[in-house]
């Protein structure tokens, strides 16, 4: 098939032209089977450091690696087709120095073929951000609670509810729009904070326990889905299939038990004889 008659997959410059219009939707995959269905209805798929928790059972995203993030970033691209994806750099993997940051986004964008990659961060993270985009990669922003700095915040408590607090990640918004991320993930903040900069920033803004006036909304798959044990506060469960699964499992190990499994047509036969 011609490159021209490929599906085409939505870039930054297409998200980026999304402020203010209709909302972007979207989500976290792991996995090539979950990419393939998300894809389906999704602007974004993103290769989230939370694979450390839904996948790898960390208590934090801190242990995840820049190699766990390549080959999850592969898989997603294999099983998705229209929707942009990015992929979030690990903590580790790009608070060194711009160069640090280039480089091991360069490898994830070569490795994988994504569209663009994530950085947590505001005021201190502007110049590693511009120095990308001008060498041709495209970052998403993250501000407000930034799960990869637990170890000094101390909680994954909601942000931005003093005004002091809020300033500052207005401020950080605020740059990291100005060094030119093509759009900015906003999580866990006062619903004032998240509609306001989302009026005072360039960058669309996707919200995560933000609000419902940012320019587009993200969740993680396992959450919504009722996947995981425990999820936030601004998780909506659209599913419940944790307990479908495990009846599932239950029903199995059962009729494994009692020989009711496997049945007769699920086992071959011997091929009939011909005749000589």
């Amino acid at each position: 098939m011609s490159i021209q008659n490929a599906a085409k997959r939505k870039t930054a410059p297409e998200i980026f032209a999304r402020k203010g219009g209709e909302p972007i939707v979207m989500l976290t995959s792991y996995h090539a089977h979950t990419a393939a269905l998300v894809d389906k209805y999704c602007d974004i798929i993103l290769v989230g450091d939370s694979l450390g928790n839904v996948m790898h059972g960390f208590e934090t995203t801190v242990p995840v690696t820049l190699e766990m993030m390549i080959l999850q970033g592969h898989a997603v691209m294999r099983g998705s087709k229209q929707a942009m994806v990015v992929v979030d750099m690990p903590f580790g993997s790009y608070e060194a120095s711009k160069e640090q940051a280039f480089h091991s986004a360069a490898r994830v964008l070569k490795e994988t073929g994504c569209g663009g990659i994530k950085v947590e961060g505001g005021v201190r993270m502007a110049e590693t951000i511009a120095f990308l985009v001008e060498r041709g990669i495209p970052v998403m922003g993250h501000v407000g609670l930034t799960p990869q700095s637990i170890n000094t915040l101390g909680s994954f408590r909601a942000r931005g509810r003093d005004e002091a607090d809020s300033a500052m990640i207005l401020e950080d918004a605020k740059a990291v729009s100005e060094a030119g991320a093509f759009s900015i993930v906003v999580e866990a903040v006062a619903e004032p904070l998240g509609r306001k900069i989302t009026e005072s920033v360039a960058s669309p803004t996707i919200g995560i326990g933000a609000s419902v006036a940012c320019d587009g909304q993200v969740l993680v798959l396992e959450d919504m889905l009722g996947l995981s044990p425990w999820a936030p506060k601004f998780v909506k469960r659209y599913g419940d299939l944790g307990p479908g699964i495990e009846k599932a499992i239950q029903d199995y190990a059962s009729e494994v038990r009692s020989r009711a499994f496997p049945g007769p047509e699920h086992v071959y036969n011997l091929k009939p004889k011909t005749a000589k």
